[in-house]
């Protein structure tokens, strides 16, 4: 009834190296239920009920044996196990001391375990056989008496115990799936804002906080500066080495801008082997020589490792500092721009492209090399 998610299929993607969070709960349910069990054949012996306080020993070994088939990725096994035990020890339980003992309370924990794990063909189905058999389980007690009744007393302790450990296991079951819920859409965030590849943020999400820096700028006239920067030769890389080669070149960049840069600043695949950057509160001298250590840390890299022996990684750089009445888009223009005259001032250089404050039009260029 169970799936297995190690199971592989055509077609269905990547083998998982993590445990899926189901099994990793399963593995936890069994060292539960085998406390459990270890507390009912002290209550058992207690009561005088020697027949249902060795029930639960085999009860503990079919846990320790579902825990290692876990533990080894025997999953069918440690499902094989677990549906045994619960349904045989919720029947024999409720035969011999009655209904009022509360061991059906247990099958109710079966209803998250199929939808959770099932195959979705699976599910409707399963989920009306385990009502079948508790259903039969209940009418089976209407005709016949328990075959080995308890005080009313100690069936009262016995109720209150299952109804409590199957209102623990809930719980912990809504809070561990809670906390599964929450750290999927963190991570789905993370990928809707992220560029794959390189770990840095992606175009879409760039495009909205710059366009937020832009805003705060306007609003409080702290400098701002930008830098776009592209890979020299990069289609040379590619053409010569492959393209793997050249996800390594864009990944080992993308360490280069995280360790030149603060906390504060956005660095964004902008497209390609394009890269853009946004620095608050910096002037454009500030940016350039930001600009300038990228540069230097990249001509210096050790590129050996991937491209073998006496080959270099450059990168041209493009740089404009935000004015009054700017928005997004002319920045970034003007960082195009500088960025188009690094390229043609030999490539491996800084270029600022500079507006004059007593006309838009009055630009000039400077180049560092």
């Amino acid at each position: 009834m169970l799936s297995d998610p190690n199971t592989i299929k055509p077609g269905a993607g990547p083998v998982r190296v993590r445990r899926p969070a189901f099994w990793t709960l399963a593995m936890r349910c069994t060292q539960i239920a085998a406390l459990v069990d270890i507390a009912f054949f002290i209550l058992f012996l207690a009561l005088d009920s020697p027949v249902l306080a060795w029930v639960n020993v085999v009860s503990v070994g079919m846990y320790v044996g579902a825990y290692y088939a876990l533990k080894t990725r025997r999953n069918r096994l440690a499902v094989w196990l677990f549906w045994t035990e619960v349904l045989a020890h919720a029947a024999l339980g409720i035969t011999m001391i009655g209904w009022g003992s509360g061991f059906h309370y247990y099958l109710l924990l079966f209803i998250p375990a199929i939808c959770l794990s099932a195959p979705r063909k699976w599910v409707f189905p399963g989920l009306c056989a385990l009502w079948a058999y508790y259903v039969a389980l209940d009418v089976l007690m209407w005709s016949i008496e328990p075959l080995q009744p308890i005080p009313q007393t100690a069936l009262y302790v016995v109720h209150l115990f299952n109804l409590t450990v199957v209102f623990a296991m809930f719980s912990y079951l809504s809070v561990f799936y809670l906390g599964v819920v929450i750290a999927t859409q963190r991570k789905l965030q993370a990928v809707a804002i992220t560029d794959v590849l390189t770990g840095l943020l992606n175009r879409r999400q760039m495009q909205y906080l710059l366009d937020q820096e832009v805003e705060r700028f306007k609003r409080s006239g702290q400098p701002m500066g930008l830098m776009l920067l592209d890979l020299d030769h990069f289609k040379q890389i590619n053409d010569t080495y492959g393209h793997d080669m050249g996800d390594k070149v864009l990944q080992e960049f993308a360490v280069v801008l995280n360790e030149q840069f603060r906390s504060q600043d956005l660095v964004a695949r902008w497209g390609g082997e394009e890269f853009l950057v946004a620095m608050p509160n910096s002037t454009g001298a500030d940016v350039v020589r930001a600009a300038e250590r990228v540069c230097q840390a990249t001509a210096g890299r050790d590129w050996s490792e991937w491209m073998g022996e006496g080959r270099n990684v450059t990168v041209s750089i493009g740089v404009s500092e935000i004015k009054a009445g700017d928005d997004a888009a002319q920045a970034l223009s003007r960082a195009d721009e500088a960025l188009y005259q690094s390229k043609a001032s030999g490539r491996n250089c800084v270029t600022e492209l500079k507006v004059g404050s007593n006309s838009g039009s009055n630009k000039k260029h400077s180049v560092s090399c």
